[in-house]
């Protein structure tokens, strides 16, 4: 594995897209397909924001799943699905968007 560039932009997927992003590094792939098959994101990002080191992980994700919960329970449901990845980073940082109630 090859050390990541701090300023890398994140690796975005959009429902639209057939495939999701090629260059994620292991421990992002872990994390984006655990979330994937979870939650059938409508938009996903995974990025290490530890330089490479895999010790700090920003997520943005938007689902219908987080739809009519708290930002807490939201927030809550997705370190529920990485609680065996969390055991071994230093930090998270998550943002959740539930569905958006224009049409």
């Amino acid at each position: 594995a090859g050390t990541g560039d701090v300023a890398s932009p994140p690796k975005v997927f959009n429902q639209a897209q057939s495939d999701p992003p090629t260059n994620l590094s292991e421990g992002e792939k872990l994390i984006y397909d655990k979330l994937t098959d979870k939650f059938l994101p409508t938009e996903l990002a995974v990025q290490d924001i530890s330089g490479g080191c895999g010790d700090f992980y920003a997520i943005k994700i938007a689902s219908e799943a987080f739809k009519g919960l708290s930002t807490l329970n939201q927030h809550k449901l997705v370190t529920r699905i990485l609680k065996q990845e969390i055991e071994g980073i230093h930090g998270l940082q998550i943002k959740t968007i539930p569905p958006s109630s224009e049409s």
